[in-house]
């Protein structure tokens, strides 16, 4: 969690950096997974596509990457976005996004994966955390 917050106060001290030669700003955020794909179980030395969806906000949040931390066996994964500082939106929500990521498996026991899934009302952050057994 400590590392979320680090990229959360990390984002924010950047966001006049610019992402191409229009010297454009951009405002970056993590965006909740609203839901993943996992397997069941995991076998060594595999590697699996871990499909995530998640709801941009506005038309304008660009897709920046996958927010992904590892710690022992526990896996933190989030939504990485930006907005260009001073475009105009149109209020209509977009549909579902998805994207994946290659994991492979390279521990016996288990991992724990948390996927982000916002703040709650007193501004901390909600993970919802799956454990996956691995067979060897």
């Amino acid at each position: 969690m400590k590392k979320i917050l680090f990229l959360l106060v990390a984002m924010i001290a950047f966001t006049g950096c610019t992402l191409d030669d229009n010297n454009d700003t951009y405002t970056y955020s993590i965006l909740p997974v609203e839901s993943y794909e996992l397997p069941e179980t995991f076998t060594l030395g595999e590697t699996y596509e871990i499909k995530l969806k998640y709801q941009k906000p506005t038309g304008c949040h660009l897709f920046q990457g996958i927010y992904y931390s590892k710690e022992l066996n526990t896996r933190t994964v989030a939504i990485q976005t930006a907005v260009k500082d001073n475009e105009v939106c149109t209020a209509e929500v977009p549909a579902l996004s998805e994207t994946s990521f290659n994991f492979l498996v390279t521990n016996t026991g288990s991992y724990i994966f948390k996927f982000y899934k916002g703040k709650d009302t007193d501004g901390e952050n909600i993970f919802e955390e799956v454990e996956i057994q691995v067979a060897e």
